[in-house]
Formats: structure tokens, sequence, C-alpha cells
């Protein structure tokens, strides 16, 4: 039987699942790697970490599946997290720089200071901002000993997690990546389809460094033959939230789909036109098959799945995440205890990088249950923030139902409060890993292993709606306290 490989490398962990021809999961593996937090807002990983634990989970997850054979492997990546390495001995100059860091905020208000940011934008569709990845780049050749020579010389190649993949799996053959990876650098002309010589010149980055970029379903090459056994094409790629956007058919303009991992990301297809915000929302590209490009409107929260992982971690009140929707279920519902994650800074549409968390209406009997229901909620708030902006920057026809992901997607407690404070229907998907079917529906376009577009949307299956069950005069209450919570925040 036909199957397709699907990577997901992810900011806490690396997995592998296995589809069949039927786009059917068979077997996956995970493992979670180390996070390094050098200083206060840094976050690094070691990139032999990101290529040691996805080459083992492929593994695992071939045994476990009886070792069939692979046709193709698609690959989806944590986005805008950066690696530099040489081209000869394969070996990183520095830690990954991920992108929840925020080392290089200064160097972003420069250049705002500086009157750069409206060229950016323009090109990029990005706002200046350390998630992305050239400010990221800039730093490591301006901070390693001798890496801005080694870079001048060619020495050196800069990629996002996909190709510094592609370049392991390939064994130093290919330098590759795809529109959408491309897209979140910072470095890549949207409107064009290249990398900007402007933007590059500006951050002294040498365009020697930076990979080829191809569409999402294309040849990426293939696999040393003593990883696998034999050597496997590698035929789709994108970033993790187009990936989630492709596996929820999200192919018309006017769908929304919003992926709940360790932040939480909102992409609403706008066709083959992109469309400049006014609400400090991301233009992006959502997916380019063929050469042409179909882009998105997108909002990022950095903080989702990440604020139950700091209840376990941090507060130590949870010891696995389901805890946390008993404990929800049992708080004192006259208590309006409101979290504001802010824990690195404000995402979409506030774009506050030093903003930290903050909470509100605490009383002498709140306790883990009032914070568990706040640190749930504060998800549904802040997508609401995300979809109020999409809403005024490019207003779809009809209702459309949000498709959620995603692991916290799996709490019937978020998504019920989700569907309430948004006043609007939330679908969730029969299959959850949408960001590895994504990828491996694209893997598997090449070959002609899945159906098109078409076949693909007809074929995507409904777990469960939830419907809005919340007093709109109650509703509109609640959201107004999150703004006033936000706008406190922001000015501590």
């Amino acid at each position: 039987m036909t199957h397709i490989l699907a990577i997901d490398q992810g900011t806490t962990s690396s997995r592998a699942i296995i589809f069949d021809a039927d786009l059917h999961p068979c077997a996956s593996a995970q493992e979670e790697f180390p996070q390094h937090f050098p200083r206060p807002g840094w976050v690094e990983h070691d990139p032999r970490d990101l290529w040691s634990s996805t080459a083992a989970t492929c593994r695992a997850a071939i045994e476990k599946c009886g070792n069939p054979r692979i046709e193709a492997i698609g690959i989806t990546n944590q986005r805008e997290t950066v690696v530099i390495w040489d081209r000869r001995t394969g070996k990183p100059v520095h830690n990954a720089i991920v992108w929840q860091d925020r080392r290089t905020a200064e160097f972003c208000r420069e250049l705002e200071a500086g009157g750069h940011a409206e060229m950016i934008t323009a090109r990029t569709g990005l706002l200046v901002d350390p998630y992305f990845s050239a400010t990221k780049v800039k730093w490591i050749l301006d901070h390693v000993e001798g890496a801005r020579d080694r870079a001048e010389a060619g020495d050196l190649a800069f990629g996002t997690v996909d190709a510094w993949l592609i370049w392991n799996l390939t064994g130093g053959k290919v330098h590759a990546t795809d529109a959408t990876n491309a897209a979140r650098t910072m470095l890549y002309d949207i409107h064009k389809g290249r990398w900007s010589a402007t933007i590059c010149k500006l951050f002294d980055i040498p365009m020697s460094m930076l990979p080829e970029v191809r569409d999402c379903a294309d040849d990426f090459g293939t696999t040393r033959p003593d990883l696998f056994g034999r050597p496997i094409p590698i035929t789709g790629v994108a970033g993790d939230q187009q990936a989630a956007t492709v596996g929820q058919a999200c192919f018309t303009p006017g769908m929304i789909k919003s992926t709940y991992g360790t932040g939480c990301f909102a992409l609403l297809n706008t066709g083959d036109q992109p469309v400049a915000s006014t609400k400090r929302l991301l233009t992006t590209i959502a997916y380019q098959l063929d050469g042409k490009p179909t882009y998105a409107l997108e909002g990022s929260i950095f903080i989702a799945g990440a604020v139950v992982q700091w209840l376990r971690d941090g507060l130590k009140i949870i010891r696995h995440a389901k805890e946390t929707q008993p404990l929800a279920e049992r708080a004192d519902p006259d208590q309006q205890v409101i979290l504001v994650p802010a824990f690195t800074g404000l995402g979409a549409p506030y774009w506050s990088p030093d903003s930290r968390g903050a909470i509100f209406g605490l009383t002498r009997n709140s306790g883990p249950e009032e914070l568990a229901r706040a640190a749930l909620e504060s998800v549904g708030f802040q997508t609401r923030d995300l979809l109020e902006a999409m809403k005024a920057d490019w207003e779809p026809k009809g209702e459309t139902a949000l498709r959620v992901d995603g692991g916290m997607s799996a709490s019937d407690y978020a998504m019920q409060f989700l569907s309430d404070i948004l006043g609007a229907p939330v679908d969730r998907p029969a299959v959850l890993e949408t960001t590895a079917l994504g990828a491996a529906w694209l893997a598997g376009q090449g070959p002609g292993i899945y159906p098109d577009q078409e076949g693909f949307a007809k074929d995507w299956v409904l777990d469960r709606s939830f419907a809005p069950d919340m007093e709109a005069a109650d509703r509109d209450a609640r959201y107004d306290a999150w703004l006033r919570a936000v706008k406190a925040t922001m000015s501590l």
C-alpha cells in the first residue's frame, strides 16, 4: 500500500505521522526536546536536537507502521525560527533563535524610528517585530565571532527549520524552502515572489545565505539512502499554520481556521489578492501551488496552549493538561478572573513586545479553579481580538464557521467558550492533527496519490460543531472587561 510520511517539527516537540492512501493516520511518534532560555525574553533550541528528534520519530513511526513503503515525505514546521549553519561541515554556528524570542526588540524600534517600517510592510506583508526571522539572522551575524565574514564569503547558509531539515535529510544536497516559510522571514517580497534585495541590504544580510524558494508541492530532493533504507522524495513543504490551513481544506476565500498549539494562529483565506491590513494583522501566503500564491490575513497569538503549560510547570496546579477542564468547570461563576497571558509580549492586533502577563479580578477566594478557567478563556478572548480585526479588514460574504485544530481544540470547555465569546459556530474536525494532514496532502500532490483540492475538501469530516450559548449582553460585557484588562496590561 502507498504511504506518506509527514514530519511535523514543532516548538516543543518533533512528530512523525504516517498516512495511508486514504489519508488515514496509521502510526505516529513524538519526542520532546529541551528549551533554552539564556536570558529573560530569549528562547533558543539546539538545531541538532531539532534534527535528531525528527530523524528518531520518523524511524519510530515507520517501525510502528510495520515498515511500509513510503512514497513521499511532507514537512511542516515551526515558522520564523532561525538556523544558520556552515555549508561545508553542516554545523550550526549558533543555537536556533526561536520565533518567541524578543532579543531584537530594540533594533525593531530603531527600524521604525528610521522610517523603514512602511517599506518593509508593503513588500513583505509583515510588521516590524522580533517575531520574524530577519532581525534574528542579523543578530547572529553581528554577535557570533567571524559569522559575518564567513557569510559574506558564501560559507554560511540560513534557513527556517524546514530548510534545515531538508539540508540534513538530503545530505546537504538541497538548500531550499517553500513560499509560505519564506513569507515569514521579513526578507521575502510576497508580491514579486522573490527575496528582497533592498531589505537584505538594509539588514546587511548576504543574499548568498538564502535558500531557493519553491512551491508548497514541489521537488525538494530525496533523502539519504542510509536514513530510511532507501531514498525517498520530499515533495511537500509548508509552515505549520499554512499546512493547517490546507489540512482544514480552507481553499475558498472567506474560510477561516484557527490552530491552538503553543500559540494560536488564525488565517483567513483572501484568494489571489493580498489584502493590506489596517488593523495590524499580517498579509501572508496561505499556500502556493503551480507557481500561484493564495493569500491570507493572519493573526498571531503568542500564548495559547503554552498557558496550560504554565499552569503545569510554573504554578504547578495541574500535572497534566487534561486536568485543566475539570478544574475550570468547578470555578466559582461569580468570580470573573481575567488572565492576560502576555508572557512574551502581545501579538496581533496589539504587537506590544514589552508587555508582560497580568491577572485581574482576584479575590480572597480565587484559587486553582478560577485560574484554570481564566487560562482557557484567555484563548477565546484573544481569538475574538483576531476575528474582529479580520472582519474590519475584509468582510467575508455570508457567515463562515471557524474551523479549529491543534491540541487545545480537544477541550470542549475551551471550544464552547470560544463559540460563546465569538457569537459564532466553531467546527472541530475529526482529525485534529490537521497540520500533519496538510503536509501529507501537499506531498501527495506531485505523485498524484491524493485527490485535488475539491476532492480533498469533500472528504473533510466534522467531529463536533459548537454553537454559541451566551446572551449577547453577557458576551459584550465579558469582552469589554477583557479589552480593559489588555489596555491595563499594556500600560504597566
